[in-house]
């Protein structure tokens, strides 16, 4: 084994190799140093021999995977965040190899519980994500006990249409006004309300908008929630509406951050004594309204309309476009 030797700022450093892989380390004392390259040694031996599942624990995958895996996703504070909680909700302190579809089932019951089907899923692909990774690049295990859980059913699509009274009475509560340019964050928000119900823009897609992507009749996303780059077409009112925003920031048309947003629109909703419907809503209001006039002569074909809102399958507009009875029963006369 490699000896520790003392450096000039007083700790002690241990450098090894194994299979041509380097490992080094600092540490307060010459016995600590000897102890992690012993711990460390056995530790790849085990993931060598396709054991290191016996050694690493639940809890160590899951900080590993927000360390190293989760910076490479959008939405990385937020997945972290997941993968914290699950640390106070899972058995961390099991090997991986001892983790057992029991454990996951227990953890999935409990969270039904406590959140909709719908997040208990999204909860359910994180950790499968986790496990995945172990199998297929740490190689700690061979198999993920994933497999053998049975995870909730989804949950029914929204179909909620923001009505023109609700609208009216949300721009309302955030004091958004057609005479002034936007002064106020609650006025920001407003706005971006606005440009997603005449666009079908994500609040996230609208939030992060600099100045350099909005062209005269467009504005350029280059990486969407499903990291397709996608061009927005605009139409006379969202291109007025984006002409206000100017000179209220050099860089952001709407300076204002997603969680901020967030908070001050469903404050804006309670106030007004409104329920039942969300920001992202507004995207199936539009999809509603735009694909309402898909086929007419002068407007959007059915491709064309998949592609305003970036759509890889074009099933997504029957999940999207929520057009009400009594308006279908007109246009069958």
């Amino acid at each position: 084994m490699a000896k520790p030797k003392k450096r000039a700022n007083g700790t002690w450093g241990i450098q090894f190799a194994v299979g041509g892989t380097r490992y080094s380390g600092s540490f307060p004392t010459a016995r600590e140093a000897n102890d992690w390259q012993a711990l460390r040694k056995a530790e790849l031996k085990a993931e060598h021999g396709g054991r290191g599942g016996e050694i690493h624990t639940l809890g160590e995958a899951l900080r590993k995977f927000a360390e190293e895996v989760s910076p490479t996703h959008k939405g990385t504070k937020w997945e972290q965040a997941r993968l914290e909680r699950m640390q106070r909700e899972l058995p961390v302190t099991l090997p991986m190899a001892k983790v057992g579809p029991e454990h996951i089932i227990a953890w999935r019951n409990k969270r039904l519980t406590q959140v909709k089907s719908s997040s208990a899923r999204r909860d359910m692909s994180l950790l499968g994500s986790v496990f995945t990774t172990a199998v297929r690049e740490w190689r700690w295990i061979r198999s993920s006990p994933m497999a053998e859980v049975s995870r909730p059913r989804p949950g029914k699509h929204r179909e909620k249409i923001i009505t023109a009274p609700e609208i009216r009475q949300t721009l309302r509560a955030l004091g958004y006004t057609t005479r002034h340019r936007p002064t106020t964050m609650k006025q920001v928000v407003a706005s971006t309300f606005l440009l997603a119900l005449k666009t079908g823009m994500r609040s996230s897609e609208i939030v992060g908008l600099t100045w350099d992507r909005v062209h005269p009749v467009y504005v350029a996303l280059p990486k969407t929630k499903n990291d397709d780059a996608r061009d927005v077409p605009l139409s006379r009112s969202a291109r007025r509406l984006l002409a206000r925003m100017r000179g209220l920031d050099d860089e952001w048309v709407f300076p204002v951050s997603d969680q901020t947003r967030d908070t001050l629109f469903r404050e804006a909703r309670d106030r007004a004594d409104l329920a039942g419907f969300t920001f992202h809503d507004a995207r199936h209001t539009a999809a509603t309204r735009i694909g309402s006039t898909v086929g007419q002569p002068g407007k959007l074909s059915f491709p064309e309309f998949v592609k305003v809102f970036g759509w890889r399958d074009p099933k997504h507009a029957l999940i999207y476009v929520n057009p009400r009875a009594e308006d279908l029963a007109k246009k069958m006369g």
